[in-house]
């Protein structure tokens, strides 16, 4: 592929620019205290329920998505999850921990192409992770934006809208993400090339992150943002 080629990268952020699992842990992990479960279980427990919850309400705010996905997390495991331990996770958003790696990445990206945040997100939430980022971004799309959440088609369209806005052509865009079940799915059902930040290269398993649904592909495959950075470096 010709990193060239493109003017835009769409992003996704949770699980790509910011580490959603160590943030969803820090708050699973001291409710489980006692049940004998590492933080991998954890959160393979919690990832199918948060994408039931998010398919069945659409339109709910993150912080309620997160709410309800603990609380049938919770009776899934067994334990009850008060409404303080709910209020909690929905609360996280901002604390959860940017990668190392991501702040850097996006400064030099955004000396080569616009950058467009996709997000599975509430407003005030990403405002909250983007104080960590720092990213220059020409458009934030986001589920209370769209009334809708990845893996559906909502993002997109309103995607299409912006690409036209910003003068942008759909073949100059570049979809960049981690989960398979979020975004490459719906990138090979729309038609848009993309890259793989594969943030979980070193451990098995698919952690908070649902099994992908459908057949999905991607063009590249990183093993983080700054890796992904050195690549669009060295063929400009």
């Amino acid at each position: 592929m010709d990193l060239t080629k493109f003017q835009a990268l769409s992003f996704d952020c949770y699980g790509t620019l910011i580490d959603w699992e160590a943030g969803i842990a820090a708050v699973l992990s001291p409710w489980a205290e006692g049940l004998g479960l590492s933080d991998e279980e954890l959160l393979l427990a919690y990832a199918d329920e948060e994408a039931a919850v998010e398919a069945a309400t659409p339109t709910a705010l993150y912080p309620d998505v997160l709410a309800e996905a603990f609380r049938r997390t919770g009776a899934a495991l067994g334990r009850e999850v008060s409404d303080e331990w709910a209020r909690r996770l929905g609360g996280s958003v901002p604390d959860w921990p940017a990668f190392p790696d991501s702040a850097d990445a996006l400064a030099r990206l955004a000396s080569r192409y616009r950058l467009i945040i996709l997000s599975n997100v509430h407003r005030a939430g990403f405002a909250g992770s983007n104080r960590q980022l720092r990213g220059d971004f020409a458009a934030i799309i986001t589920a209370e934006d769209v009334g809708a959440y990845k893996p559906a088609e909502n993002h997109f369209r309103a995607l299409d809208a912006k690409l036209g806005e910003l003068g942008v052509e759909r073949s100059g865009l570049l979809h960049v993400a981690q989960s398979l079940f979020h975004d490459h799915v719906p990138a090979k059902r729309e038609g848009l090339p993309s890259v793989w930040i594969n943030r979980r290269h070193d451990r098995p398993g698919w952690g908070a992150t649902p099994r992908p649904s459908g057949e999905f592909r991607y063009d590249l495959e990183f093993g983080s943002m700054g890796e992904f950075a050195d690549a669009v470096d060295e063929a400009f």
